[in-house]
C-alpha cells in the first residue's frame, strides 16, 4: 500500500530546474508522482554517502568490470503498481552480456582522461537555447538531493532537489565535494549523451529497456513481481525525505557490489542508483521504442528516455520503484545524483585485455 509523500524518485526536468523555477519544480514532481500525503517524522540532518557495510564484491579497479552472459527468452515484462509500468505483455528478447556492475567513477575517470570528454553538467548552457533565462540559470550544473531541516516543506519537493552550479561527476555534492573514498561508486550526474559516449569508448552501447528489466529479473519468466521493499538492495530505510535509519549500511550511494547479487550474478539492478536506458521513454511501453525524443505528458516539449531500477532514495512512502518492472521518464540533458549506467553488448564476454 502507498502512504505519505509518493513522488518520484527521479529528480525534474531541466526546463523546470533551470527556467521555470522553484514553483515549477514542485509542481512537476507532485504531478508526476500523485499526491502529497501525510508529513514525514521529524526532519534529521542533511543525507551523507556514509559507508558502515562491509563490502566483499565490490570491484575497485578502473578497467571494464566482468561481464555476464544473459540467456535470450520470453518473459512477461512490467508491472502495475504504477499507471507507467503497464500492462504487463509478454515480450521475447535475444541473448547479451551485460555489465555486473554499475559503472563506477574510476571507470569513467579512465574514460575522461583518454577522451577529454567534458560532461553536459560540466558546461554553460548556450543562452540562444534558453531566451531569457538569467546568467545564473545558464551555470554549469546538476541536480543534488539536499534536505535540510531549515528548509523542509512535507508539500513542496523543491525543498529536498536543489539545482546546484558547479554539480558534475567529479563534485557529485558541489563545490567543496570530490570523490575521496568514492572512486568505487556508481559515476552519477551523467545525462543520457555522456552515458553513451562512454558506452561508445568501451565499445558497448546501453541497454534497451527490455534487455534491463530481462537481465533485472534473472533471466527467469517466472520471477515474482514484489512490491516489498528488498533487503538486498540499497534503498531508503525509514520515511522518506526526513528519517534515514540507513539499517542497510548506507545513507546514500554505495560502493558498487555491496549488496547480494540477483540469480545472474549481477549487483545493484535494483537500488543505489536509477540506470540510464537506450530507449525514449513513452507513457505507453513499445515493443520498438525506436530513437526519437520520446514523449512525456508532464515535461511537454523535454525529450525524455526510460531510467530503470529506482535508488537509494527509494522509501515504502515515497517512489516504491525498487522492482525491476518500475520505469520511469529522464530528462535527457539533467543529470543527479541518484542517476548512472551500466553498458551491454551482444557480442560474447569480453577478455581481460579490453582496452
Amino acid at each position: 500500500m502507498k502512504t505519505g509523500i509518493e513522488t518520484d524518485a527521479a529528480p525534474p526536468n531541466f526546463y523546470a530546474l533551470k527556467k521555470g523555477g522553484v514553483g515549477a519544480l514542485a509542481m512537476l514532481i507532485v504531478l508526476h508522482g500523485g499526491t502529497v500525503g501525510c508529513a514525514p517524522e521529524t526532519p534529521g540532518a542533511s543525507q551523507t554517502a556514509t559507508q558502515s557495510a562491509d563490502c566483499v564484491a565490490t570491484w575497485t579497479s578502473d578497467q571494464p568490470s566482468p561481464e555476464v552472459s544473459v540467456p535470450g527468452g520470453e518473459f512477461r515484462m512490467g508491472d502495475t503498481l504504477y499507471p507507467e509500468e503497464g500492462p504487463p505483455r509478454i515480450e521475447r528478447v535475444g541473448a547479451f552480456s551485460i555489465d555486473r556492475y554499475e559503472v563506477t567513477n574510476a571507470q569513467f575517470a579512465r574514460f575522461v582522461t583518454a577522451t577529454g570528454h567534458v560532461t553536459v553538467a560540466e558546461r554553460p548552457l548556450d543562452p540562444a537555447a534558453f531566451p531569457g533565462a538569467s546568467p545564473e540559470a545558464l551555470q554549469a550544473g546538476s541536480a543534488v538531493f539536499r534536505f535540510g531541516e531549515d528548509r523542509f516543506d512535507p508539500s513542496d519537493a523543491a525543498s529536498w532537489w536543489v539545482f546546484v552550479p558547479g554539480a558534475s561527476w567529479k563534485h557529485p555534492d558541489g563545490p567543496g565535494s570530490d570523490l575521496s573514498g568514492r572512486m568505487h561508486q556508481p559515476v552519477v550526474h551523467v545525462a543520457l549523451e555522456d552515458a553513451k559516449a562512454y558506452a561508445a569508448w568501451a565499445g558497448r552501447r546501453l541497454p534497451s529497456e527490455i534487455e534491463w528489466e530481462w537481465a533485472a529479473r534473472g533471466a527467469d519468466p517466472d520471477a515474482v513481481a514484489s512490491s516489498e521493499q528488498p533487503s538486498e538492495a540499497n534503498t531508503w530505510q525509514g520515511v522518506f525525505p526526513a528519517l534515514n535509519t540507513a539499517d542497510d549500511g548506507y545513507e546514500g550511494r554505495a560502493p558498487v557490489g555491496c549488496f547480494s547479487p540477483n540469480a545472474l550474478g549481477l549487483h545493484d539492478m535494483i537500488g543505489n542508483v536509477w540506470e540510464w536506458t537506450a530507449d525514449p521513454y513513452s507513457v505507453v511501453r513499445l515493443s520498438r521504442p525506436g530513437s526519437g525524443a520520446g514523449r512525456d505528458p508532464i515535461q511537454p516539449g523535454v525529450a525524455v528516455s526510460v531510467i530503470k531500477g529506482g535508488s537509494y532514495l527509494c522509501a515504502r512512502n515515497y517512489c516504491m520503484r525498487y522492482r525491476p518492472g518500475a520505469r520511469h521518464s529522464q530528462d535527457r540533458t539533467l543529470g543527479a545524483s541518484h542517476i548512472g549506467f551500466r553498458t551491454v553488448a551482444l557480442e560474447s564476454p569480453r577478455g581481460p585485455d579490453h582496452n
